[in-house]
C-alpha cells in the first residue's frame, strides 16, 4: 500500500475517495476529519464494511501514521481488487499540520488511554508524596508499577476497564452539537 501526504489525501477525498479512521472509537468521537468513517483497528472482523467495499479509492489514517502502518497487513485484506487504497503518512497530526481542518468536539472525553497514563500518574506521584508521611505508602505506586507492567505484557489494562465503566466514557457518539471545526 502506497503512502500519500495529508494534501494528497485531501485532494483524493474532495475527488471522491473515502476517508477511513482506524483510531478507536473513543478518539474518533473527541477529534476526526470531516466525512471520515471510523473502523477501529480492533474491529476489522466484525464492522460493517459496505462503505469501504462500495469506493473506488480508500485511504486510512491514524492519529500519527504508526498504527495505520502497522496495520498494514490487515488493512491490505480489507481492499478489494481494482480499489485504490493507501495511507495517509502522519495520520490526522500530518493533516492539521498541514493546515487542514478536523471536528473537534470539547464535551467528549480525553481518549481512553491518556485517561489511564493520567491516572496511573497521578497515583504514582500521591503514593510517593504519601511516603513523606509514612513509608508504607510506596505500596501505591508499587501496585500502579506492577499494573502497568502486567498490562504490557498481557495486553489487559484493568484500569483502562474500570475508567470505560465511568458514566463520562459511556455513549460516545461520533458527532454532537458541541463540535467545532477547527
Amino acid at each position: 500500500m502506497q503512502t500519500i501526504s495529508a494534501k494528497e489525501a485531501q485532494d483524493k477525498v474532495a475527488a471522491g475517495a473515502i476517508l477511513v479512521d482506524i483510531r478507536g472509537r473513543d478518539e474518533f468521537a473527541r477529534e476526526y476529519i470531516e466525512g471520515a468513517i471510523n473502523l477501529p483497528a480492533d474491529s476489522f472482523d466484525t464492522a460493517d464494511k459496505s462503505a469501504i467495499n462500495a469506493a473506488k479509492v480508500v485511504i486510512f489514517h491514524c492519529l500519527g501514521g504508526v498504527r495505520t502502518k502497522n496495520a498494514e497487513p490487515q488493512l491490505e485484506k480489507l481492499v478489494q481488487a481494482g480499489q485504490e487504497a493507501y495511507i495517509m503518512e502522519g495520520g490526522m497530526n500530518a493533516w492539521k499540520a498541514a493546515g487542514l481542518k478536523t471536528v473537534f468536539n470539547a464535551s467528549q472525553p480525553l481518549p481512553l488511554m491518556r485517561q489511564v497514563q493520567i491516572a496511573a500518574g497521578s497515583l504514582i506521584v500521591l503514593g510517593v508524596l504519601l511516603t513523606l508521611i509514612n513509608r508504607w505508602f510506596i505500596i501505591i505506586p508499587l501496585f500502579v508499577g506492577c499494573g502497568l507492567t502486567f498490562a504490557g505484557i498481557t495486553g489487559f489494562c484493568g484500569m483502562a476497564v474500570i475508567l470505560a465503566k465511568m458514566p463520562w466514557n459511556k455513549n460516545l457518539p461520533n458527532t454532537g452539537a458541541n463540535c467545532a471545526v477547527k
